[in-house]
């Protein structure tokens, strides 16, 4: 079976990382070619006019001209005896007295001509009849087998088409516009990607389908200049523009870089907005680096929590951790390069689930059974190789540097194992089984199989951890458990004031 061509796993400043520290085709059947005259043994020459055929009708002898026979040729169940050379026909009050239970009494008689008077123009003559058979095409005898995986046809509107979801992947501010133009040089398949920063040279250099310069009028396209505020005031400046630009989309990732200006202050804006048209929404997040000043991080920390309480689920990706995984002599901007492929492989693991066909298929409903209200969450990524790649790849990924928090506790699990075509189904299996035993003993796990032909001994698997239990839940989980008045901050709450009314018409308190 054809595949799409898809972004490959293994490629990329993370792969590179990994790397270093460790139908037959259908044949169609013959086309059907309608016999001529001279095969069926009838009379050559030319056919009889339909006018002429009504106009003089026969006499009541039973036997119907050709031009009579082929008007009933849909009808018919072999050849007459009688009529030996000629299209087989069955008798008339026989068929009429399969579809009726009683015998009228005007067929109980000897047959009668037709009447000539009869009105006969909204029927169709001998040679639409038989145009109209001989255009048919012949019964495909692959149809007749079992009909098991088989979808039967569903009535009502739009039936039969099945809808696609819409998954978008928005870049707000200058690490989330880094982080899509790295998802964009990967070719992630069935994916749109959207742009919102105040910088309008970073917007110039994304290579986005769509980008969005937001707080003109304040920054004059120079950046919000780390001020978390002053992003969002210009997102919540352009909130129709944007609410327009999300609308109809059944999946919204929200990627960003926290402790800048845009990306903490947009984020939240942005969000609430995707999440109020009916979308999945699901935030990634980078930390900043400890290098990057404490006031950094403590901006850092107030956006996400900001954001995590206007998205579906969040996932989080401390910069420090990498550093536990990079040589020491790694350049800066490689390290940075990095963590925006962390962010790549954590939005292509997920939507290459729904929008590339599978091995052992998932569905969108699916993945939002498991990311739907889940609140934070935890991302794990491995690359394994060899004999026992699939098992390694599990154990990376379930134990990755990458985890703030260890996996156990989590009761809900996104799986997606990729692999080369010679993924085996044991192999999955073992993968599947040490991702359970690294998770809450009665979680949900959800996963999926992918086959990229650019992976020869390879195995990648991502894991999204979600819905964990008091030893492992985040704040907000609990704040909802314990407390009530904080009902404001839960996921998917429809609000019909407007976002202003968050802080009373007001700026957050934390980006005062």
């Amino acid at each position: 079976m054809a595949r799409r061509k898809r972004a490959s796993m293994r490629e990329g400043p993370l792969a590179d990382l990994f790397r270093s520290t460790s139908d037959e085709p259908s044949q169609d059947p013959p086309e059907f070619e309608p016999r001529s005259a001279d095969d069926t043994g009838g009379p050559q020459g030319d056919p009889v006019e339909p006018e002429a055929a009504a106009a003089v009708p026969e006499p009541s002898t039973g036997v119907h001209t050709e031009s009579d026979a082929a008007s009933r040729a849909d009808a018919l169940t072999g050849p007459d005896p009688e009529a030996a050379g000629r299209f087989g026909r069955q008798d008339p009050i026989e068929a009429r007295g399969q579809q009726q239970e009683e015998p009228r009494a005007e067929d109980e008689g000897p047959l009668s001509a037709p009447d000539p008077a009869a009105d006969t123009s909204g029927l169709p003559d001998a040679q639409d009849r038989l145009k109209r058979i001989f255009s048919e095409s012949p019964p495909d005898p692959r149809d007749d087998g079992p009909r098991y995986g088989r979808q039967e046809p569903a009535s009502g509107p739009g039936a039969g088409v099945p809808h696609t979801p819409v998954i978008r992947v928005i870049g707000v501010g200058g690490g989330g516009v880094n982080a899509i133009n790295r998802m964009i040089e990967a070719q992630i398949p069935g994916v749109e990607f959207m742009a919102v920063n105040t910088d309008l040279q970073s917007l110039q250099l994304c290579m986005a389908d769509l980008t969005v310069h937001i707080g003109g009028d304040e920054t004059r396209g120079l950046g919000a200049g780390a001020d978390p505020s002053l992003g969002f005031r210009a997102a919540f400046d352009e909130q129709d523009r944007i609410k327009r630009l999300l609308k109809g989309s059944d999946m919204v990732f929200i990627a960003a870089g926290s402790g800048g200006g845009t990306g903490t202050g947009a984020a939240p804006v942005i969000a609430r907005l995707a999440r109020d048209l009916g979308a999945l929404t699901v935030g990634i997040v980078t930390k900043p680096f400890t290098f990057e000043g404490s006031r950094r991080q403590k901006q850092a920390e107030q956006g996400i929590e900001a954001l995590a309480g206007e998205v579906d689920t969040l996932i989080v990706i401390p910069n420090d951790r990498l550093l536990e995984v990079l040589d020491q002599s790694t350049p800066m901007v490689d390290a940075f390069q990095v963590a925006d492929d962390v962010l790549r492989q954590g939005v292509q693991g997920i939507s290459d689930l729904v929008t590339l066909p599978s091995v052992i298929n998932l569905d969108f409903a699916d993945v939002r059974s498991i990311m739907s209200d889940a609140g934070r969450a935890l991302l794990g990524i491995g690359m394994g190789s060899g004999p026992d790649r699939a098992l390694i790849a599990a154990e990376k990924a379930t134990s990755s540097p990458l985890l703030e928090t260890p996996m156990d506790g989590a009761r809900s699990i996104l799986l997606s194992v990729t692999g080369g075509p010679d993924l085996s189904l044991i192999e999955v299996s073992e993968a599947a089984r040490a991702v359970g035993e690294a998770a809450h003993p009665d979680a949900n796990i959800i996963f999926g199989a992918n086959i990229d032909d650019d992976l020869d001994d390879q195995v990648w698997i991502t894991v999204v951890a979600t819905r964990f239990d008091a030893k492992g839940a985040p704040a907000r989980r609990i704040e909802r458990e314990g407390r009530s008045d904080r009902s404001e901050r839960e996921p998917r709450t429809r609000r019909d004031e407007s976002l202003p009314s968050v802080g009373g018409g007001d700026i957050p308190e934390f980006l005062s």
